[in-house]
């Protein structure tokens, strides 16, 4: 039998912190901590017998009491036999506590998932939940939440996997250069909930990589002028066109020119690029840029996927 109970004391009215409770799993949602984490999305305003989840974790609404309480059952499809909840219990005119509670037995693979990732993972989130709660409140935790190592390990290896396929034929790469020598592309499945929105996908893919991604483009401006290449500053992801679906970014060198679409479909994303080699020392780069090329791609668009803000932008 699972227990899990997490609680925060909220300096702020249960009337005020109650209505942020009302909007949980909406498109306004101010309380869920996404994108660090999967979203919570129901698929009709919070009321009993709405269907949602999280991630992995699909659950129906089975009560709510408006600025106080909502009880989720979970769909026993996902290994888990009972029910979480929240509530927002008053200690006095100018405070609450608010109360996260799962009540649940295990079943099928979950005996095994919950104590050695799963837990982990559901305190990691309600703990930055809970932070949420009291920001949105007006007073941001002193202390806020740190993930734990195993917990950074697990979300590590548990983001979408960005796998090869074809380039796509749209409008934008059929144009984007006079000649393509080199070609590639990669997706991930879309995100319950998150934005279709390429220029927000190509900020998060490409603004936003990870320290040894970063690492290696640092590398690469210090080598390339030793061997007659031009640099490349923050323009070289700069958008060239788009479309309602679709962002090209790039930038043309000496040595060749090169065009990155992040193309939102609507069940994966897709980030394609295209190169046109120029020259010998373009042919020269090429080859050993190429070696690496496949790896960078995949681990900022898989970083991107754990990152991306939801659909709608929330609304307070």
């Amino acid at each position: 039998m699972v227990v899990n109970v997490h609680e925060r004391l909220v300096p702020a009215s249960a009337s005020r912190v109650g209505a942020f409770l009302d909007r949980v799993g909406g498109p306004d949602d101010l309380w869920w901590p996404a994108p660090a984490w999967p979203a919570m999305v129901l698929e009709a305003p919070l009321a009993a017998g709405v269907l949602g989840g999280h991630g992995p974790i699909r659950y129906r609404v089975t009560e709510h009491v408006p600025g106080r309480s909502v009880v989720f059952t979970f769909d026993e499809r996902v290994g888990l036999r009972g029910t979480h909840r929240f509530d927002v219990v008053p200690r006095d005119e100018r405070s609450c506590v608010v109360r996260h509670v799962i009540e649940a037995r295990t079943t099928g693979a979950m005996r095994l998932v919950w104590p050695l990732a799963m837990r982990w993972l559901h305190d990691a989130l309600v703990e930055d939940l809970m932070d949420r709660v009291e920001t949105e409140a007006g007073h941001p935790p002193a202390r806020p939440a740190r993930w734990s190592w195993w917990v950074r390990q697990v979300r590590r290896a548990t983001r979408p996997r960005a796998t090869a396929v074809p380039v796509p034929s749209t409008a934008l790469l059929a144009q984007a250069l006079p000649q393509v020598d080199a070609s590639d592309a990669f997706a991930v499945p879309l995100p319950k909930g998150a934005t279709r929105d390429p220029l927000v996908w190509a900020d998060a893919v490409f603004h936003q990589p990870p320290v040894w991604v970063a690492s290696l483009m640092a590398a690469r401006q210090a080598v390339v002028r030793l061997v007659g290449i031009d640099r490349a500053g923050s323009e070289v992801f700069d958008p060239v066109a788009r479309t309602d679906d679709e962002v090209l970014l790039g930038i043309d060198q000496s040595h060749l020119g090169f065009r990155a679409s992040v193309l939102c479909e609507p069940e994966r994303v897709v980030v394609s690029t295209v190169v046109n080699l120029h020259n010998r020392r373009g042919r020269l780069y090429w080859a050993v840029v190429r070696r690496l090329h496949p790896a960078v791609v995949r681990t900022m668009l898989r970083r991107a996927a754990a990152r991306v803000p939801r659909e709608t932008a929330t609304a307070r």
